[in-house]
């Protein structure tokens, strides 16, 4: 496992590196990247089919940089600069614990100071070169494919909120424990809870912005399935908890050809030092498994790209709005409650079953995804009988 960057960059070339760069965020940036490509994408072809519509704003020109401004925009970068000049100062810590850091009161004020100022000068500046005597508005033309970083922006923070409050129901025990430490950790981050409430923010902001919500959603679907595929890898690089269950099962003659840890791995140096010790290993990161156990981001991100596959080719020939989205909520559905059987988790009653919260969630989006794609079905052709 490689927690973070460097440790895979030094392993490959032998180097002695360290970057302050954990494994699941790259992958997890990388992610996002990927799905705001794939979006744009498919803002520009829905709008040149005539299917969403650009946004019209109203903007004011020529107002030079007021007080307010001003003072907004060195407190914003006073904060910011106090911390990214610092990670010169505490670059130990930082590389070491870079959540720790973060959320720390760890910074350098010198550093902070002058980037405020550069950074608030540089608006001042700006704003009064653009200057006129009479300021006024002026109406903006917003492509849909524009918007798109507002979209993924949106997606990003309120994701990670809902990630943040499932999980919390899902470990109420922690969270009553110490919970402002459960809510500030980047750790524990449920993809159900964050799909359902950036969804409905997305849908709210699409149908402000001339993007009804059964093209958005259709538009996001295979993006938010390749976002997943890529996470995961992070997930597997980094041995951040979310494997399966022991596996010590041979492996299938079938899958033969496949190396022995896509089938049973230990997960050795793994982000959370869980396990036993590793003989001869120093460092930070120095336990693997004491059991093997199924890799089941592997499995993940193999069925995600399989979906995916099948999404975008079949995204053309759909002529339903919102059907797309609906076989997506049915393939998602599907996968994580197919992996939930092998899949380390916590499991509570539930009319009386044993299950996880993804199970109750992948089997309602299941569902919902059916109801989806035959209502939609149906409207579909009595408009267009």
């Amino acid at each position: 496992m490689y927690p973070r960057i460097s440790d895979f960059i030094n392993d490959v070339f032998g180097t002695n590196i360290n970057l302050p760069i954990q494994s699941y965020g790259f992958f997890l940036a990388m992610a996002f990247f990927v799905a705001a490509l794939l979006l744009r994408h498919e803002f520009d072809r829905k709008e040149k089919e005539g299917l969403i519509g650009s946004t019209k704003k109203r903007t004011l020109i020529g107002k030079s940089a007021s007080i307010s401004e001003l003072i907004i925009t060195f407190i914003i970068s006073l904060l910011v600069g106090f911390k990214l000049s610092g990670i010169i100062v505490h670059y130990d810590l930082m590389l070491h614990n870079p959540q720790g850091y973060i959320f720390s009161s760890e910074g350098f004020w010198i550093g902070g100071i002058i980037i405020a100022i550069l950074i608030t000068y540089f608006q001042y500046y700006s704003k009064n070169k653009q200057k006129l005597e009479e300021p006024r508005w002026k109406e903006v033309i917003v492509p849909a494919k524009d918007q798109m970083w507002s979209i993924v922006f949106i997606a990003v923070i309120f994701g990670i909120v809902g990630a943040k409050i499932f999980h919390q129901l899902e470990n109420m025990d922690d969270f009553l424990r110490d919970p402002i430490s459960s809510m500030l950790s980047f750790s524990g981050l449920t993809f159900y809870g964050g799909f359902i409430v950036a969804a409905f923010a997305v849908g709210i902001y699409g149908e402000k912005n001339s993007i009804p919500w059964r093209h958005m959603a259709d538009c996001v679907a295979p993006p938010l399935i390749i976002a997943y595929g890529i996470g995961r890898i992070g997930c597997q690089v980094a041995g951040d908890g979310d494997w399966g269950i022991g596996n010590l099962l041979p492996q299938p003659e079938w899958l033969s050809f496949l190396p022995h840890w896509t089938w049973s791995y230990n997960y050795p140096h793994n982000i959370l030092n869980q396990g036993v010790p590793i003989d001869g290993c120093l460092g930070s990161h120095c336990y693997q498994l004491f059991q093997p156990v199924f890799p089941t981001p592997i499995y993940e991100t193999s069925m995600a790209l399989v979906i995916f596959g099948i999404l975008w080719s079949i995204r053309k020939k759909l002529v339903v709005p919102g059907a797309l989205f609906a076989i997506y909520l049915m393939f998602n559905g599907l996968e994580r409650f197919l992996i939930e059987k092998i899949r380390v988790n916590n499991v509570f009653e539930f009319i009386g079953l044993k299950v996880t919260q993804a199970e109750i969630i992948s089997t309602i989006l299941f569902i919902v995804g059916l109801v989806f794609l035959i209502v939609f079905t149906i409207n579909f052709r009595k408009k267009t009988n």
